[in-house]
């Protein structure tokens, strides 16, 4: 038995134990009060739960549970509040999380107050004003979650706004989708933009009216120049920090396992620095873009609670940002395109069947970002020579995002064994947005179309792709079970789901999606004790009321790694 030397603190009141073990193990903790929300395949709520180092040990009946305690152990009073599963990051960027966290904050309401481009000026100022470590240490003012569709201006700023906050400074200002963003001047400068600079494949500069100047904004490999650029000069130790930021994050919103969802080879190494210092506080497993790397060391153990979990290929963009491929035009094209408009790849199909034939060879898991419907028709007729190649492969490959999904394409994910990684959450931030502007009424209605997945008994994950939105668990599991839009339409009804449903979405089946359900996403013995502490029980609030819940504390393998201040 282990015992602790200091106190993990509750929800409730901790308490010594009062009944010594009956012919067991005694346990490190037991946690009683409250349900225990098991998210087992029977869907049991139960009395209370014991931890002995770091794994479940009983799970159920509050009086037998509570006999495993013995003088040593600390019992957990929940006072009511839920436990549930540690939450089970189904894709995002979490050193981009970091990123965010030391960035000036441009996001819109309800998350910032970036609502006009004058909002964004003025936060910039004051964010100039506190000497900003990113400043220092980069030379460059990064703000991060400008979104143009929530702008009171509807369109992106240029860069002769950004040169009103400085033209001393560099300014790159981070789209909240992670595909576009906007440069000041000598930002534009700095990285080497100017009439001459052609596109470069899969991406653009937009240009002004005499169609050679660039006008600030870019888009997807374009804009990725520009951020390498701003980075160019970050430390280990600057990146470190993020890498750290984003775990702390994460843990935050109650998840207990995080992703790094296009790691490049920065990212592996600043991850693995980390976790050699025992410095993460909860698992991250990393995919990294498999163009930037030869070979893959893919493994299924953590180590200091770090892992790669298989690689990345991304196919195309942003449908918010207007640069996800569609096989049907867009129904307002961004400023500069004919009505014809589809988006665009970012890589050719040649290179997405080279690379997903490549994953398969090497029994890599892969990870594939596509958006628009074009880029996932492109992704079905890869999976599907592969497996017709290596049909005994058993790799789980995973669709993100899927957001333009037809319906015949989730019989072919089906088909295929292609485990969707949803992005419900759109609806509420970009839903008015895409039925409006991007995809139009019908189109719209459809976007993570989960109720297709689940007419077909599939599983899904649902995400929240932080940075792009913050990673708020409750959140994402309301869009999820509402689908309500900022304006309060849902969009799709038929595609809401139960809240025990949405759960799972956050829990067991992003662990199945990680190789891990045999010890995560679940309440069991044996598995991990990875556990999350709710304000109040989602299976029994008002749907309306869920995104209001709030994560009290969390905790990795039994031991406290977020407390919410009371």
């Amino acid at each position: 038995m282990s015992v602790r030397k200091r106190v993990l603190g509750s929800v409730g009141t901790v308490l010594l134990a009062a009944c010594p073990a009956l012919g067991f193990g005694a346990a490190d903790t037991v946690f009683f009060g409250g349900p225990v929300i098991t998210m087992d395949s029977d869907g049991r709520v139960v009395e209370a739960l014991a931890v002995e180092d770091g794994r479940i040990i009983a799970v159920g009946d509050r009086a037998k549970v509570l006999a495993l305690a013995d003088e040593d152990t600390y019992r957990v009073d929940l006072d009511g509040a839920p436990l549930l599963p540690g939450f089970v990051d189904s894709h995002s960027h979490a050193n981009f999380i970091g990123l965010q966290a030391l960035s000036a904050d441009i996001l819109p309401p309800p998350d910032g107050g970036g609502a006009s481009v004058a909002d964004i000026q003025n936060i910039l100022r004051e964010y100039l004003k506190s000497e900003p470590a990113l400043l220092r240490e980069l030379g460059w003012v990064i703000g991060f979650g400008y979104d143009d569709s929530q702008l009171a201006e509807q369109r992106h700023p240029t860069r002769q706004e950004m040169d009103a906050v400085s033209t001393e400074v560099p300014i790159l200002l981070i789209h909240q989708s992670g595909h576009l963003g906007v440069a000041n001047s000598l930002g534009l400068k700095m990285a080497g933009i100017g009439p001459d600079t052609p596109d470069p494949d899969g991406g653009a500069f937009r240009r002004e009216s005499d169609g050679k100047q660039p006008n600030g904004v870019a888009e997807e490999y374009a804009f990725f120049h520009l951020i390498f650029s701003a980075l160019a000069k970050s430390t280990d130790e600057l990146q470190d920090r993020m890498a750290l930021a984003g775990a702390e994050t994460m843990a935050r919103y109650g998840y207990t396992t995080a992703q790094e969802g296009r790691a490049n080879p920065e990212g592996v190494a600043t991850l693995k620095r980390v976790a050699d210092r025992n410095a993460l506080a909860i698992d991250v497993v990393a995919y990294p873009d498999m163009l930037m790397f030869e070979d893959v060391p893919v493994s299924r153990d953590y180590n200091h609670r770090f892992r790669i979990g298989g690689v990345k290929l991304t196919i195309d963009g942003s449908p918010q940002g207007k640069t996800a491929w569609l096989s049907h035009p867009y129904h307002v094209p961004p400023q500069g395109q004919d009505e014809d408009y589809l988006g665009y790849p970012a890589i050719d199909v040649e290179t997405v069947n080279t690379n997903v034939m490549r994953a398969f060879e090497n029994g890599w898991q892969i990870l594939v970002h596509s958006n628009g419907d074009a880029a996932t028709d492109a992704l079905i007729g890869a999976v599907r020579a592969a497996r017709k190649k290596y049909p005994s492969v058993e790799n789980r490959p995973v669709l993100i995002h899927g957001q333009v999904l037809r319906k015949e394409q989730v019989a072919a994910l089906d088909e295929l064994h292609i485990f969707p990684s949803l992005f419900p959450m759109h609806t509420f931030y970009w839903g008015d947005w895409h039925r409006d502007s991007v995809l139009g009424p019908e189109r719209a209605q459809n976007i993570s179309p989960t109720g297709w997945v689940r007419e077909r008994g599939m599983m899904f994950g649902s995400h929240h792709d932080a940075p792009v939105a913050n990673p708020d668990s409750m959140r994402v599991l309301a869009a999820t079970v509402t689908r309500t839009t900022r304006s309060g339409e849902v969009l799709g009804p038929q595609h809401r789901v139960d809240v025990m449903t949405g759960l799972r979405a956050l829990t067991i089946w992003p662990a199945w999606q990680h190789f891990e359900e045999d010890r995560k996403g679940s309440l069991e013995v044996g598995k991990l004790a990875d556990l999350v502490v709710l304000s109040d029980n989602p299976l029994s609030v008002d749907p309306g009321d869920l995104e209001d819940l709030t994560v009290q504390s969390t905790y990795k393998e039994g031991q406290l790694v977020y407390q919410r201040d009371q």
